[in-house]
């Protein structure tokens, strides 16, 4: 993995909330890790988080056919939890993310179907069990990431006066504007990618994709890390109904064995 972060990458993600890095992964590592996804993912039926996470399934609705969606594979594949929680990786998440320890909060797949929809801006860390304005997520493309099949926009500097207000991701692209509508005036940057490259962006930076207008899928992986020290805000996200009741609001979210420090 091409773990070297540059000086002017770490300002360019402090001032737009994200940045891309290309060439993360060699086409040796790429192979591999594309492999261990498919892998994965393949045995877990319409289950969408692995390892004893919180009973979600896929379902027919809208959001099911934005993209295949399956988290924490980290959990069951060892190839993907080596790329996932790389300490080199880890040291390169705090440089960006301005921390000194982070966490894995949980990885996902997003395959944008064959002629999937398209996903709507949103913001990633109210979804979340924590708040933090460091959180951070990093997204790989695994197949060419394009205009035509939905790669990713984002809205540069939304992170810096985004809150905690969100929007699922639904049939209307823009509802997130009717929150912010400041962010309907900043133009919004398109992010190509060829297999193998990454982004990073901050966890309140506006982003969406286009709709996959392609026969071919757009496979990604992608992985949320929360800061060391994030507090429980009383949100279950994924976490197992054990722990999610064991929890509350306030506590800091320590669990080794879920969330280990990257």
């Amino acid at each position: 993995m091409n773990t070297h972060i540059t000086l002017e990458q770490v300002a360019a993600y402090q001032e737009n909330g994200f940045v891309l890095h290309r060439q993360f992964l060699s086409g040796a590592e790429l192979a591999e890790l594309k492999a261990a996804v498919l892998e994965a993912i393949a045995g877990m039926g319409r289950n969408k988080v692995a390892d004893g996470g919180r009973n979600l399934e896929e379902g027919e609705q809208y959001y099911d056919k934005v993209f295949t969606q399956r988290l924490n594979l980290w959990r069951i594949s060892p190839a993907v939890r080596r790329y996932m929680l790389n300490p080199e990786l880890g040291r390169m998440l705090c440089a960006l993310a301005d921390v000194p320890k982070i966490r894995v909060w949980h990885d996902q797949t997003l395959i944008k179907e064959p002629f999937g929809n398209p996903t709507a801006w949103h913001l990633d860390n109210p979804y979340w069990s924590f708040y933090s304005r460091q959180a951070i997520s990093m997204w790989i493309a695994l197949e060419p990431a394009t205009t035509e099949n939905g790669c990713m926009w984002f809205i540069p500097g939304s992170q810096k006066f985004a809150n905690y207000q969100n929007v699922g991701i639904g049939q209307n692209l823009a509802d997130l504007f009717k929150i912010y509508p400041r962010m309907a005036e900043i133009d919004p940057v398109c992010v190509p990618m060829q297999p193998g490259d990454c982004s990073f962006h901050n966890g309140l930076c506006a982003h969406g994709a286009g709709a996959n207008m392609t026969r071919r899928r757009r496979i990604a992986m992608t992985c949320a890390y929360m800061p060391d020290g994030s507090t429980f805000n009383g949100q279950q996200n994924i976490l197992p109904d054990g722990y999610f009741q064991s929890l509350k609001p306030g506590d800091v979210l320590a669990n080794d064995d879920w969330n280990p420090i990257v």
